[in-house]
């Protein structure tokens, strides 16, 4: 027994030598080799080599609720399939036919809804899904990046706030460029990504850059969705040829793709040919399923790209009537005639553990326990990223300069050189009103304008537990007070002269104060639009929806002592009253004003009494934009840890459902 023991435990080790030497040359996802053997904690954190997993699913079905939560419309019918390690799987079909719905449940991404019905069994090596163990890489259709970092600092980061802190640099650093070469970056290394403002990288760069960024952590299983789309034929080219030479190196790679060329066709391995929802074919890709529909009486032409046969194969012909309904007949018959031939039972009953998985379990463990990386690296971290994107957006520093410098021309010829009339008293509450005004509105459209892109990729990283929330919105706030002071004090630099306004030095500077924190908490708010809203454009029109509210009882317009009492509590949120309170006080004491009669506003108190603003000090104003300040930043902090993404479940499919299915 002692040496049958024995001579099973050598058999072990053996195979899990052979294992690790197997992965250790596995392509771009792997790190180097471990120095030390007490390293390979390191597997789970994106050190070790890639696992193989195979996921399989049985009776997967997906369908819309209507009002009574019946099933109106079903998205998946009843799918089963298998994807394998080291193959490239690719899900084809026409729009609508459902790959991207079957893509995201098995990536565990399809947005969680009330309306949806997501039922079915997901097996990894043999494990319920449920189980978890393994890490994914995803690639969506949108490649989002900071847009005034390089290839190579946006990768860098990324390795950084992914890889454990065990690793050293030279390590971090290699592994960084082992990636860059592997996925034909190299010669864009030291290229800004860019967007449509700023010229950088190609759209084909930008998709390998996206698979970059989620190889960092090793993952067994890629999914794409739709990698081709928006490229050229060269470019959908190359990328194809990553994901087969990732899938050549042991990934498990899966691709959702609508009609491709004939040279990307010829990488699949597999395919799984979707319309409307259920599988007219699945297996082995390239000549098989030209075969086997030619067994069916459809023959391919000659000379034909076997992709655009196969989608006109299974696509509704719209031209007429008649096309319409020939059409679907076809479709009907394909589908009845795969599920008739296919035999699918092995994947709707349990399935069984297979031998060696035990192993694989073990290191499935392992990656499931994160590495916490430090509050205060993190913060290093993206302070460094804040940064950099911050003080090299020249397009929209530059336009947020000239904005400045304009508005201030313009405001300062309006009230050129205000005298100490009488009539100068309505034109210093209108100037200081109008000011405060634009300094709010300027940081808010700005703000609005770039965070809900900016929120897609910080959703993403936390997602993949990159950092936490914490530390981003402390860099975001610290990173961006040099270059969000620099044009509020621009504006008054420019302003105050000309309109002659209190000539005091100290005066000059309290006002640049007052404007420079009221765009601090106009940008805080922004933040909070920006977290509120699902795009751009809805937060582009409700920033300054609720901005206008804000001026209303800005001080100027409504006095607050005339208020309905149901809105009094907006002059206290409202951080235009503040700056222009604070302005108003600035400017007015200690002003003598020319006088004939005596009824007539003989000093700046005495204005300020008539506006209700006796008693206001400096302070206390900059106080309570500082409290609207930090109230805005709780609520964004609050809004994003509570709108994280959340993803449908798969549950088990019941008796009720299947008939349900059956009927429809």
């Amino acid at each position: 027994m002692e040496i049958r023991g024995l001579g099973q435990m050598l058999a072990a080790l053996a195979a899990a030598l052979f294992l690790r030497v197997a992965a250790a040359g596995a392509g771009p996802a792997l790190l180097p080799p471990a120095e030390e053997e007490e390293e390979d904690a390191e597997a789970g954190e994106g050190g070790g080599g890639v696992r193989p997993v195979t996921i399989r699913w049985a009776r997967v079905t997906c369908a819309l609720k209507n009002k009574r939560g019946d099933m109106a419309r079903f998205l998946l019918s009843n799918l089963s399939g298998e994807a394998k390690p080291g193959r490239l799987l690719a899900l084809m079909g026409p729009s609508g036919s459902g790959k991207t719905t079957l893509l995201n449940v098995l990536a565990g991404q399809l947005t969680a809804s009330p309306s949806l019905h997501l039922s079915g069994f997901l097996y990894v090596n043999g494990q319920p899904m449920s189980q978890g163990g393994y890490k994914i890489a995803y690639v969506r259709q949108e490649d989002i990046f900071f847009s005034q970092l390089t290839v190579r600092e946006t990768l860098s980061l990324a390795a950084e706030l992914q890889l454990p802190d065990t690793m050293s640099p030279e390590r971090k650093e290699k592994y960084v460029d082992d990636l860059l070469f592997r996925l034909g970056l190299v010669n864009s290394a030291d290229s800004i990504v860019g967007d449509a403002k700023v010229r950088g990288i190609s759209g084909g760069e930008k998709k390998r850059l996206s698979l970059a960024c989620e190889l960092i952590a090793s993952p067994s299983v890629i999914f794409a969705d739709e990698p081709t789309t928006g490229l050229d034929a060269f470019q959908a080219e190359k990328v194809m040829e990553t994901l087969r030479q990732l899938a050549e190196d042991g990934h498990t790679v899966i691709c959702s793709i609508h009609q491709p060329r004939g040279s990307v066709y010829s990488k699949f391995d597999d395919i799984v040919l979707l319309s409307e929802g259920e599988v007219v074919y699945m297996g082995p890709a390239k000549e098989e399923p030209l075969k086997y529909f030619a067994s069916l009486g459809y023959q391919c032409p000659d000379h034909e790209n076997p992709a655009e046969f196969l989608a006109d194969l299974i696509s509704t012909d719209y031209s007429s009537a008649e096309s319409v309904q020939s059409s679907q007949k076809r479709i009907e018959n394909l589908i009845d005639e795969f599920a008739n031939k296919v035999l699918i039972t092995e994947f709707n009953s349990p399935v069984r553990q297979s031998e060696g998985s035990e192993f694989s379990n073990k290191l499935a463990q392992k990656s499931t326990r994160k590495q916490r990386r430090g509050w205060w690296r993190q913060f290093r971290l993206l302070f460094k990223r804040a940064w950099m994107q911050a003080f090299r957006d020249g397009p929209t520093n530059k336009v947020r300069a000239r904005m400045s410098v304009a508005s201030a021309i313009i405001f300062g010829s309006v009230f050129w050189r205000m005298g100490k009339t009488q009539t100068s008293i309505q034109d210093r509450m209108g100037l200081l009103q109008v000011a405060a005004i634009n300094t709010a509105m300027a940081a808010l459209t700005k703000t609005v304008g770039v965070f809900p892109k900016e929120r897609a990729i910080v959703d993403r990283e936390r997602a993949k537990g990159s950092y936490a929330l914490g530390p981003y919105l402390s860099s975001k706030l610290l990173a961006e007070i040099p270059i969000g002071a620099a044009f509020p004090l621009m504006f008054g630099s420019i302003l105050y002269p000309m309109a002659k306004l209190h000539p005091t030095i100290s005066r000059f500077a309290k006002f640049c104060g007052i404007v420079t924190v009221e765009s601090f908490a106009a940008s805080a708010m922004g933040l909070t639009v920006g977290a509120i809203a699902p795009t751009t454009e809805a937060a582009m029109a409700l920033g300054p929806s609720l901005m206008t509210v804000f001026i209303v009882f800005g001080g100027y317009y409504v006095n607050p002592d005339n208020t309905p009492v149901i809105f009094r509590w907006i002059p206290k949120a409202s951080l235009i009253r503040w700056a222009f309170q604070g302005l108003c006080v600035n400017e007015f004491k200690g002003l003598q004003f020319e006088h004939q009669h005596s009824y007539d506003v003989q000093t700046g108190e005495q204005a300020l009494e008539r506006f209700s603003l006796g008693g206001i000090r400096i302070a206390g104003t900059l106080a309570a934009q500082g409290r609207i300040l930090m109230f805005w930043y709780w609520l964004t902090y609050l809004l994003l840890k509570k709108n994280r993404p959340r993803y449908q479940q798969l549950v088990p499919p019941s008796e009720e459902d299947q008939s349900k299915q059956q009927a429809d």
